[in-house]
């Protein structure tokens, strides 16, 4: 191979004996915790000291530099190894290892960005690898910088239909500077996978995806080190290594068994510690360093205060879907921010997140049809805070990657997701079609912000202030036009209520949001007619909930004689 140069001998004994004590921290810490996954750790010793200890550049003192490389850990159960790998790179000391997996230990069972080098959460499998994605596509079409992405995948959670979505995503974008390497252990939790150590199967998988597929074996140093190196001088396909590995691998009397899943090895350990120690030659601090980053090429982002280029510019009256003000909100805010992004399943011209692609085509994603993938490229691509993704489709569709939006919150993510076509005023469509269940989903989601707007000008303010809220958030559109009921320079503040219709006989209070306001408004005049005055409140938000409007106008209704 041109300009490649095998390494020398003692560069790959220091890389082995790396990973032989990245098993013993593994066995040690999970032997404290008395649970966790060390046989898990064991299969990919040597592909972390190969990575951290050879190929990937970045800085030790700045986990998150934004010209780093980047690697995901999708099997999250192997975070022992993770932990120790940056252990031994010096960024805190290995006696913290033994802190895995307390109460009052961020090393967590698995992986989160708790952690100033993890940047996503991990350990729901299946979903790293579209995360990596959304990552190397930022990296290649925004920053354009030299920095990579690794993602390691459990050949367990490759039985996820969301992985080869995200095969499909990266091949398609022709994602070069993305590096996949399935562990192939043969195992899973209670029998062998369904391919077991077949990695020819695993190979023709993978590059009828049109991916360069490598197969090594994933013990063997050299044949890692030049694996990567061939990943690295691959133009206009993503790699995917294949890395036959042994679950235990340097385990007396444990490597390659089943039913020692998720399990300290107990009275095991010793022995175990003991051989490994016998295989490493240099038993001080690692002789090779972690590299620097390739090129400090990363742009400054800036994604603070975020504001619509112009004001709605609305009659009052006028008959506007919110969806399609959402997509007239989309540009606005990306005319005055240059990392505003939109990422789509197919559904562009329904959502109007296509206005963003026909203002800007190189700002918009398009996923297709695969919402786990299209959500995880998504938390891909805010990491670090390079962009602000607007994530749009069928509000109901949200439902298929609700585990990905959880993990989302888990990662600390600040997605913006937008829900059209949500509830039965879609009803010609049927109940396939009906977005019932996403309030209640997004609520559920830890410091999610939902939006709810019943015009076109509570649309636009609710997608500005989407982008400058922090976590998770939700607007719920709907596809039916409805007039607008606010002034242009109406204020709205994120968990406060608008009391749309008022008097001073009002004897209840309709509450709604979106089309079901306007219905609200309907009811409040027929009531009326009946001699029956009711006041109506948009909560605009429907999390946070403006309790203290919602209860003090209650009262007023109820104190009316």
């Amino acid at each position: 191979m041109t300009n490649y140069h095998k390494p020398e001998a003692k560069l790959v004994q220091e890389l082995k004996d790396i990973a032989n004590k990245i098993r013993i921290h593994s066995i040690t810490s999970t032997q404290a915790a008395k649970s966790g996954h060390p046989t898990s750790c064991a299969s990919i010793a040597e592909i972390l000291s190969v990575l951290f200890f050879n190929t990937m550049r970045y800085k030790v003192t700045a986990p998150k530099d934004p010209s780093s490389d980047r690697f995901v850990l999708s099997k999250g159960h192997a975070a022992p190894a993770l932990y120790a790998v940056w252990a031994e790179a010096g960024l805190f000391p290995t006696s913290d290892l033994q802190n895995l997996r307390k109460i009052d230990s961020d090393l967590e069972g698995h992986p989160t960005p708790r952690l100033n080098f993890i940047d996503v959460g991990t350990g729901s499998l299946g979903q790293g690898l579209a995360v990596a994605g959304g990552m190397a596509y930022v990296g290649k079409n925004y920053d354009k910088a030299n920095y990579r992405v690794y993602c390691l995948i459990g050949d367990g959670e490759s039985a996820e239909g969301s992985i080869w979505e995200s095969v499909h995503f990266a091949s398609y974008y022709k994602l070069d500077n993305l590096v996949m390497i399935f562990d192939v252990n043969r195992l899973g939790q209670s029998e062998e996978t369904s391919l077991g150590h077949d990695v020819d199967t695993y190979r023709r998988r993978i590059e009828s995806f049109g991916v360069h597929a490598i197969v090594v074996d994933g013990h063997d140093v050299e044949e890692l080190i030049k694996a990567l190196y061939t990943a690295a001088n691959t133009k206009g396909k993503p790699t995917a290594i294949i890395a036959k590995t042994f679950k235990g691998k340097n385990f007396p009397k444990i490597e390659n068994l089943d039913n020692w899943h998720g399990k300290a090895l107990g009275e095991n350990s010793e022995k175990v510690i003991a051989h490994l120690k016998t295989l490493i030659k240099n038993q001080g601090p690692p002789q090779v360093h972690p590299q620097k980053p390739l090129k400090d090429d990363a742009p400054n982002v800036d994604i603070s205060n975020i504001s619509l280029s112009s004001p709605p510019s609305y009659k009052l009256g006028d008959l506007i879907a919110t969806r399609v003000a959402y997509g007239t909100a989309l540009v606005k805010i990306a005319q005055n921010n240059s990392r505003v992004i939109a990422l789509d399943g197919d559904m562009k011209n329904s959502t109007y997140s296509e206005k963003l692609k026909q203002y800007d085509a190189s700002r918009y994603i398009e996923c297709f049809i695969a919402e786990q993938s299209l959500v995880g490229t998504a938390i891909g691509a805010a990491c670090r805070d390079r962009t602000v993704p607007f994530v749009s489709t069928f509000a109901t569709f949200f439902t298929r990657a609700f585990d990905q939006i959880r993990m989302g919150a888990i990662s600390q993510t600040n997605v913006n997701f937008v829900g059209s076509h949500c509830g039965v005023s879609i009803g010609e469509d049927g109940p396939s079609q009906m977005g019932l269940e996403d309030l209640a989903l997004f609520r559920s989601i830890p410091g999610s912000t939902v939006f709810y707007p019943a015009d076109a000008v509570s649309t636009e303010r609710a997608i500005e202030l989407a982008a400058n809220t922090k976590g998770i958030t939700f607007t719920r559109l709907n596809r039916p036009n409805t007039p607008v009921i606010y002034s242009n320079n109406h204020v709205f503040v994120v968990g406060k209520a608008n009391v749309v219709k008022k008097s001073d006989t009002d004897q209840l209070v309709l509450i709604g949001g979106g089309v079901t306001l306007h219905e609200a408004m309907t009811a409040s005049t027929m009531l009326a007619k009946a001699g029956i005055n009711a006041r109506v409140i948009d909560p605009f938000t429907v999390k946070p909930i403006d309790k203290e409007t919602i209860v003090n106008n209650i009262k007023e209704a109820v104190a009316v004689p």
